[in-house]
């Protein structure tokens, strides 16, 4: 860099000097233009100059919550390879930044219009015939990320019920593909290679059939009843991209289901959530141990919490517990609590009409009513329109 400062105006760039990775800038030094002297090159960095930030990932801090890890996923996730604007690769990339610990990769079998043969962008047969390739091209990343990519896929039925199923820790998406036109053998297919099955996006039901496009409410069609009692339903979606679905939380309570916030992501992460946002939906694991086979023990445990838009909805006794975990209680005189969120949840609390947002790692005073028994978690819903309620002492 000395000889830069001493060429001045003699640096001049070459053509077609922008090369590498990291986008350097190769640029030759003459101090006499006219001799025929050798050249000395060499390399600027000129990355502060283009204004390109480092983004470091983003950091999510949970404590570990009745002797269970709390691991951050989405197991809802769309690359090129059905209907989705980036590659397998990318998700991993985009999981990482956003500080997941698991990601389940869950393209269509029914929608893959990027193997049509209408359109410059058609993948060849061969692999078209492969439901497997996304996630087959996303591991050696998400390996070398130390990122858990569960396999999966989407099963789509759009027209009629039962709608979109999810199905995560296929063994091979492929026979799964053949039964296309028997969704029940579908599901039978995926269940029997011990398959997790996620009701997606409950809302989008057709409207010929009671969905919400006709103003009906959520609802179990027959069909879901018929399909949740053969054990083909583990858990719905509260959650799904921007949409919420309340009543989700009750049909998991009354059904022994695992809840869900999941992003259904087609775009980039930046074209639908920006960087690092921090109401972006993620999906809580409550697993032994940061292993797949944890994660699918949890799961079918029902250990899950769902986070999104500032909210969490979560089953007794789970939600109460990392609570417990998250939140440090103190009381510091007959009508003040200190309350210290350990966590990097958001957490919204009431006692006797008094409302406080609880910032990470802040010691913050709430005063209580006398006589007031309980702490209200106003952005933690543990049913329908009911707030987590955490009893007080009167200490």
């Amino acid at each position: 860099m000395k000889k830069t400062a001493a060429a001045g105006a003699a640096i001049a760039l070459t053509p077609g000097s922008i090369t590498g990775r990291n986008t350097r800038i190769h640029a030759r030094l003459s101090n006499d233009p006219v001799s025929n002297k050798p050249v000395d090159t060499f390399t600027v960095n000129a990355r502060s100059a283009m204004n390109i930030p480092s983004i470091r990932p983003r950091e999510i801090t949970i404590p570990d919550t009745a002797g269970f890890k709390v691991l951050k996923g989405d197991f809802h996730i769309h690359t090129l390879f059905s209907d989705g604007q980036v590659m397998p690769a990318d998700r991993v990339n985009e999981a990482v930044q956003n500080g997941l610990d698991v990601i389940s990769i869950t393209d269509h079998i029914e929608v893959r219009p990027f193997f049509s043969t209408v359109g410059r962008w058609k993948i060849n047969d061969e692999q078209g015939l492969n439901h497997n390739l996304s996630y087959e091209i996303a591991k050696p990343e998400a390996e070398r990320n130390n990122l858990l990519l569960v396999p999966g896929t989407e099963i789509t039925k759009s027209h009629m019920p039962p709608g979109h199923f999810n199905v995560l820790f296929t063994q091979d998406v492929n026979p799964i593909s053949a039964a296309v036109d028997d969704w029940k053998k579908m599901l039978q297919i995926a269940v029997d290679q011990g398959g997790f099955v996620i009701w997606d996006h409950p809302g989008w039901q057709a409207p010929q059939y009671g969905g919400i496009e006709q103003g009906s409410p959520l609802r179990f069609t027959k069909e879901h009843e018929e399909t949740y009692k053969k054990g083909w339903i583990h858990g719905i979606e509260i959650f799904n991209g921007t949409e919420y679905y309340p009543v989700v939380l009750d049909w998991c309570n009354e059904r022994d289901l695992a809840l869900f916030a999941n992003s259904d992501i087609h775009p980039s992460e930046l074209s639908q959530y920006g960087i690092h946002n921090p109401a972006r939906p993620i999906t809580l694991v409550l697993a032994k141990d940061r292993t797949l086979e944890s994660i699918r023990e949890a799961l079918f445990a029902k250990r899950t919490i769902a986070w999104a838009a500032h909210m969490l909805w979560g089953r007794d006794p789970w939600l109460p517990e990392l609570f417990n975990a998250s939140v440090e209680m103190k009381s510091i005189s007959p009508g003040t609590l200190e309350l210290t969120n350990k966590s990097s949840l958001p957490i919204t609390v009431s006692s006797g009409g008094v409302a406080i947002n609880l910032h990470q790692n802040q010691k913050q005073q709430l005063y209580r009513a006398e006589r007031c028994k309980k702490l209200t978690v106003l952005n933690w819903m543990i049913g329908m329109d009911k707030p987590l309620e955490v009893p007080l002492s009167m200490g």
